[in-house]
């Protein structure tokens, strides 16, 4: 299994377009010290030709053009990419459908909650009914995308998407509004998870012995956008576990068996994106890796 990760930051990217934070004036300035990186997505192959894209980043189009295994090969008109799973309606999670508009035949797939908060609107229906066909995924189901390649859903804890935020929302339940993906191919296990607001016994135990796990990167501490001065929300109100404290996820991990540790969609806040810092080098020291855009594993 090959997987490529095409966006590691969080919503917004990096350097966020409004931004002049700390971090996002460095990856203008000084991108040796913070690499610029686009908005979360990842592609996996089984076999190298044909594609899983999994969350489609407003940065698609960019992030295709970077990695030119993504590039047409054959034809006038032709992509690598055979399939799209999406693991919530996050706005940096499903504005690329947009982009993937061009009579490109493919199959999106995504929880049924997921799918209706796509189909409710009506600006997604440029992806033609008959090109591009929509298969509701129940959680627990195991099912092929492409040949040789299965993926199992299941929830995690987490929140409805910002844009459908009401009274009723809560907050850390687990549904179909936010899920993780366990991705196999020949007997090596991947589990996707960018979006996760805490670690649970059910989720270490459901992930225990994969070969990698990417897991949501978001903030270093749950108060990592009021110490930097650009908002008022804490990790846990966005619905993302925060990498320190007791809670936390490289603490409720520690003792989990697992191959690979990965930390993605990270928020342009958060100080670990800064190549050679203490925050940095003290996550490393726990055994997690950085994503960047354009780092490849080999399973």
């Amino acid at each position: 299994m090959r997987v490529v990760i095409l966006g590691s930051a969080a919503g917004g990217g990096l350097p966020q377009w409004n931004c002049r934070c700390p971090n996002c004036h460095l990856a203008r300035t000084e991108p040796n010290r913070v690499r610029p990186r686009t908005q979360s997505s990842i592609a996996v192959s089984a076999d190298g030709t044909d594609w899983l894209l999994v969350n489609a980043s407003p940065d698609i189009r960019q992030q295709f053009f970077d990695n030119p295994v993504m590039h047409p090969r054959e034809g006038l008109r032709h992509s690598p990419i055979r399939a799209v799973l999406l693991t919530n309606g996050d706005v940096d999670h499903v504005a690329g459908l947009l982009t993937l508009r061009e009579g490109q035949p493919y199959t999106l797939y995504g929880t049924g909650s997921i799918l209706d908060s796509v189909a409710d609107n009506r600006v997604f229906d440029v992806m033609a009914e008959g090109v591009v066909v929509r298969e509701a995924i129940t959680l627990g189901m195991r099912f092929e995308p492409l040949p040789g390649l299965a993926v199992t859903l299941f929830a995690v804890p987490g929140k409805v998407p910002l844009w459908l935020e009401d009274a009723s929302m809560e907050l850390g339940a687990e549904s179909e509004t936010t899920v993780g993906a366990m991705i196999e191919a020949d007997g090596r296990r991947l589990a996707y998870i960018p979006g996760c607001a805490r670690v649970t016994e059910d989720l270490k135990a459901r992930i225990a012995g994969v070969d990698a796990l990417l897991f949501d990167g978001t903030v270093l501490h749950d108060d990592d956008m009021i110490r930097a001065g650009v908002g008022t929300k804490t990790g846990w109100r966005m619905g993302h576990v925060p990498m320190r404290g007791d809670a936390g996820s490289i603490a409720g991990l520690k003792d989990v068996a697992i191959g690979s540790r990965v930390f993605v969609h990270i928020n342009n806040t958060n100080p670990v994106l800064v190549e050679g810092s203490p925050e940095r080098e003290a996550v490393e020291a726990e055994g997690w890796t950085i994503a960047h855009d354009g780092l490849t594993l080999s399973l």
